[in-house]
């Protein structure tokens, strides 16, 4: 679990999960039904290391700057076409 919280970045999205299971929140260390409001949670982006956390969670771990996006930390590359208007 260490892995999860040394990730640069974090990529998030809304669970649509269905399968009657039961996983572990990375964030609170709480049990989170399958069947309840979740997200997925990417540590850089890699789904081999997605984890599942209660959506409550992410909001506040967002908030506090501990579940920062890609985005937020590298910075998106120029379109081809802007790089090509700039010469």
């Amino acid at each position: 679990m260490n892995d999860f919280r040394e990730a640069r970045w974090y990529a998030v999205r809304r669970a649509a999960n269905r399968k009657p299971a039961t996983y572990r929140c990375p964030l609170c260390d709480g049990l989170l039904p399958a069947l309840s409001d979740h997200a997925l949670v990417l540590p850089d982006g890699d789904p081999s290391r997605r984890r599942h956390a209660h959506m409550n969670c992410v909001i506040s771990a967002r908030r506090a700057g501990r579940l920062p996006l890609r985005q937020e930390v590298e910075p998106r590359r120029p379109s081809l076409l802007s790089r090509l208007l700039r010469r």
